[in-house]
C-alpha cells in the first residue's frame, strides 16, 4: 500500500504530524478490531460511569468535519481564526481535525452506531477552532506569515465559549522553537478558568528531540506515544515536560473522505488523553484542571520507575482509574493560574519534576531564610564602627 502523510501543521506548529496508512473502505466490525486503544485505556470501565456527557473539548486545529458520520450532530459551531485556504470538500481541509475529533468524541454510525469509529468519550461535544492549514493546502506558507496569533486567540477564544478541555495536537519543535509570551499567557488565561490543556509532546525523538510549544508550557498535560505492546514510539519526543503516555501507533482514524486510515503520531496520543479528561470531568464536574491533571498522573498505569520519565511521563493513561480516584476527592478552590516561568526556563529543562501538590518544599524556606541573614550582615557593615578608645 503507498503511504500517504497528513501534517496538522502551518503557522509555524508543526511537530505533532499524523502519518497514515490507507486503509482498504472496511466493515465497522473490522475497524472496531483494529481499536486496540480503548482496551489498551479500560475506556469500557470508565464507561460504566459516564461517556463524556455534558462536557466540551474544544479541538484546535485544521477543522473539523461536523458532516462526518462518526461525528454528526456532536460538533459544536465553531470559529475559524486562519480565514482562508481549503474548504470544506476540498481534500486539503480539516483531516487532522477530524482525525483527532474521532479520537476524542466519534460515536460511529449505522444501525446501532455498530460502524466506524468510536471515540474515547463518544458523548461529549466537539468545539472546532481552526488555527492552522493542513501541509497540502497551497496558501500554508501565507497562514504561517499572517495568522501567527490563530492558537493564542484559539485558547481565549474555546475557553469563553464555555470548554472544559482543550486539545492541542500540533506543535513547534523546529530549531527555532521558543515560548510565545502570548500563548503561554493564553494557556494560563484557560487553565485559570478551569478549562484543563492537553497537548501533544512532539515527533522529534529520531530528529533532534527538541523541546515543542505548546507541550512545554506550564500546566500542560503534554503526552507522549507508545505502541499496543506499550513500548516508546521512536519518534516520540523525550523531554522534562511529559505527562503522561498514550497510544500513538496503528491508530485508526477517521477521514472526511468517509474512509478509515490507521496512523501515528504524538497528536493521536494527545487527543486520547483529551478524551481520557474529559470522562474524569464529567465524572467529577467541580474539579480544577490541576486535580484532573494530578489524577490522571497518579492512577496511569505502568508507572516508570521512580514514578515519571522522559518518555513515559507518570505512565498510560487510565481514565476508569482516575474516576474511581476521584470519587474521594473533594473540589478544590480554583487557584491562580501556575505563573509562567521565565524565558530562561526553556531549554534543557529543570532537573527534577516541580511539586503539584502545593506543598511548600524546604528549599524556598532555607533560601528565604539565607537572604534574611544576608541582609542583616549587610546592614551591620554598614554602620559606623564606634571610634577606639585610645
Amino acid at each position: 500500500m503507498t503511504r500517504a502523510v497528513l501534517r496538522g501543521a502551518a503557522a509555524a506548529l508543526c511537530s505533532a504530524v499524523l502519518a497514515v496508512l490507507p486503509a482498504a473502505p472496511a466493515r465497522a466490525d473490522g475497524i472496531r478490531a483494529q481499536e486496540w486503544s480503548l482496551e489498551a485505556m479500560h475506556t469500557q470501565d470508565a464507561w460504566r460511569t459516564t461517556k463524556g456527557d455534558g462536557v466540551t473539548v474544544a479541538v484546535l486545529d485544521t477543522g473539523v468535519d461536523a458532516d462526518h458520520p462518526d461525528l454528526k450532530g456532536q460538533v459544536l459551531p465553531g470559529k475559524d481564526l486562519v480565514g482562508f485556504g481549503a474548504g470544506p470538500g476540498n481534500p486539503a481541509w480539516a483531516q487532522h481535525g477530524t482525525a483527532m475529533s474521532g479520537i476524542i468524541a466519534g460515536h460511529g454510525h449505522g444501525a446501532g452506531r455498530a460502524d466506524g469509529v468510536l471515540g474515547v468519550a463518544p458523548e461529549a461535544r466537539i468545539l472546532p477552532v481552526r488555527v492552522i492549514l493542513e501541509d497540502s493546502d497551497p496558501q500554508r506558507k501565507e497562514a504561517r506569515a499572517e495568522r501567527a496569533g490563530a492558537l493564542a486567540d484559539g485558547i481565549r477564544w474555546a475557553t469563553d465559549q464555555g470548554a472544559d478541555v482543550i486539545n492541542l495536537s500540533l506543535g513547534d519543535d523546529s530549531k527555532s522553537a521558543h515560548p510565545e509570551p502570548r500563548e503561554d499567557a493564553a494557556i494560563q488565561y484557560a487553565l485559570g478558568n478551569g478549562v484543563t490543556v492537553v497537548a501533544s509532546a512532539g515527533n522529534g525523538g529520531e530528529d533532534g528531540n527538541r523541546a515543542s510549544y505548546p507541550a512545554a508550557y506550564p500546566g500542560v498535560i503534554a503526552v507522549t506515544a507508545v505502541d499496543r505492546y506499550g513500548a516508546r514510539a521512536p519518534f516520540s519526543t523525550r523531554r522534562w515536560y511529559a505527562t503522561l503516555c498514550a497510544p500513538g501507533v496503528d491508530v485508526v482514524i477517521a477521514n472526511p473522505d468517509r474512509k478509515y486510515y490507521e496512523g501515528w503520531g504524538t497528536s493521536a496520543a494527545a487527543a486520547f488523553v483529551s478524551g481520557a479528561a474529559a470522562l474524569v470531568r464529567a465524572a467529577h464536574p467541580g474539579l480544577s484542571p490541576a486535580q484532573i491533571r494530578r489524577l490522571l498522573i497518579d492512577t496511569a498505569q505502568d508507572a516508570p520507575e521512580g514514578g515519571r520519565d522522559d518518555t513515559f511521563g507518570a505512565g498510560l493513561v487510565d481514565p476508569a482509574a482516575a474516576i474511581e480516584a476521584g470519587r474521594n476527592l473533594r473540589p478544590a478552590p480554583q487557584l491562580p493560574a501556575p505563573a509562567a516561568y521565565a524565558h530562561r526556563y526553556f531549554g534543557a529543562g529543570p532537573t527534577a519534576a516541580p511539586r503539584e501538590d502545593g506543598a511548600a518544599g524546604w528549599l524556598p524556606w532555607t533560601a528565604a531564610a539565607a537572604g534574611l541573614a544576608l541582609l542583616t550582615l549587610a546592614v551591620h557593615l554598614r554602620r559606623p564602627r564606634p571610634a577606639a578608645v585610645g
